[in-house]
């Protein structure tokens, strides 16, 4: 603390002139400053012992002549008391953001039990959280684990084996259990997983399917070194047939259309006699038969096996067509027996492989993939041909599952390779050397429906 003497000098011509007075520096009067000049100094107050001893100085209020200090301890706040003022602060922060989540949650339910009691005519069985910890013996069998659960496998009480899908309460908003329910429940397709029933209590939610003990597709396609799990081309040919007959119903044989928007290898279940079986349902659209498109505001699907227009309308509209594209992609992977980018090959032609199996097939070479058979050759070549021909960049460019099924069942002679889908897309429109298909039209568009 130092304390300001302000002298004010009325004239210069003589010392007697000069009127000192002493104030303390935050205590100062304002009018002082009106004065015609005003000399400023500091005093020297002897703090030193203060600051020695730790302590604060500051001037002491009531001295005679000279201007005295004095040392004086500041007082601290106890340590406990700082702690509990931040621990009281995150305690808050918590329990508002509890709170929040909470009321999240119960407005997803209230969505939920609405929609519950909407298709209380079709729904399946509704379990408790009790039946669904019985059914899969306290969750003592995990099977698998994805983006909206886990997995376990379980059985009923008539010794019926089910799988269970246990959804992560954290993610989304309900959303992903009413498509799985609203959809599933009105299908009945022997290419379309079988939903048994379902658990909807309080924050817990559950799905119970059939289950299938020769699991996802996606482990046998992908393991081409293991000879083991490589299912032979005959086989191969029969998944893809019924992949495409189920995309089918779904696309044409429901009371309404269906848009999967998820298919991959991850999502084909294979039964005891490997028949495929479509699943996952949680990014599901439903709209009208009479109607060809699905009008999108947030981008769904699996990277890799997401059509271009779902990502940009300069391709086209969100329709069917979108399910195609993915499916042609599954079907490329059957083919290659690995996933369509990878890295890891030695050749870096062979780093894309849909664009890589289109040049050997657009020059007349062989496929060069794992062929042991002479009448395999034949089977990888339509499957190859169907697969470019649904992932054609434009949607009207790309066939119907009808077309594609005739396309799978026929044979790969009358077959046509389709255009280029990696080339420049004005060079792939404009090409006045490709003839446009009977199934290539353009698309309505509709609303998305809830």
């Amino acid at each position: 603390m130092f304390v300001l003497l302000i002298q004010s000098i009325s004239s210069m011509k003589t010392p007697s002139s000069i009127i000192g007075e002493v104030y303390n520096i935050s205590s100062v009067p304002y009018y002082i400053f009106y004065r015609k000049y005003v000399y400023l100094s500091w005093t020297r107050p002897a703090c030193g012992n203060c600051e020695a001893e730790g302590k604060k100085c500051r001037l002491k209020k009531n001295y005679s002549t000279e201007p005295e200090t004095e040392c004086f301890v500041m007082p601290k706040l106890p340590k406990g008391v700082i702690s509990g003022f931040f621990l009281l602060v995150l305690v808050v922060i918590v329990l508002y953001r509890v709170y929040s989540s909470d009321k999240i949650e119960k407005e997803n339910q209230v969505k939920i039990e609405r929609f519950l009691e909407d298709y209380k005519a079709l729904k399946p069985t509704r379990y408790s959280y009790a039946d669904i910890k019985r059914i899969t013996n306290q969750f003592k069998d995990k099977i698998g684990q994805g983006g909206y659960g886990t997995v376990f496998k379980g059985k009923l009480s008539n010794e019926i084996l089910v799988a269970v899908k246990i959804l992560n309460s954290f993610t989304g908003n309900g959303e992903e259990f009413i498509n799985e329910v609203g959809t599933m429940a009105t299908i009945h397709h022997v290419n379309v997983v079988r939903l048994a029933g379902f658990c909807a209590e309080g924050f817990k939610r559950a799905l119970v399917y059939e289950f299938l003990p020769n699991e996802s597709l996606e482990k046998f396609i992908f393991s081409a070194n293991d000879k083991n799990r490589f299912l032979g081309w005959e086989k191969l040919q029969n998944i893809a047939i019924g992949i495409a007959k189920g995309i089918e119903y779904l696309h044409q044989g429901c009371d309404q259309q269906i848009l999967h928007f998820d298919i991959k290898p991850h999502n084909i279940l294979l039964d005891e006699n490997f028949n495929p079986k479509i699943s996952d349902f949680g990014l599901a659209k439903l709209c009208s038969k009479d109607q060809s498109a699905v009008s999108m505001t947030v981008a769904r699907g699996t990277i890799g096996y997401i059509a271009p227009e779902v990502l940009s309308r300069n391709f086209g509209n969100v329709s069917y067509k979108s399910d195609i594209y993915s499916f042609g992609m599954l079907l490329l992977e059957m083919v290659g027996g690995r996933k369509n980018i990878d890295v890891k090959v030695e050749n870096p032609s062979q780093v894309y492989f849909p664009e890589w199996i289109y040049d050997n097939l657009d020059k007349g070479e062989e496929l060069r993939i794992r062929i042991e058979e002479e009448g395999d050759v034949k089977i990888a070549k339509k499957l190859t041909i169907a697969g470019l021909w649904c992932i054609q960049w434009f949607p009207v460019d790309r066939p119907s599952m009808k077309v594609v099924v005739q396309m799978l069942e026929g044979e790969s002679d009358n077959l046509i390779i389709p255009p280029n889908p990696f080339a420049f897309a004005s060079e792939t429109r404009s090409s006045a050397s490709l003839p446009r298909r009977p199934f290539m039209r353009e698309l309505a568009v509709i609303s998305e429906s809830d």
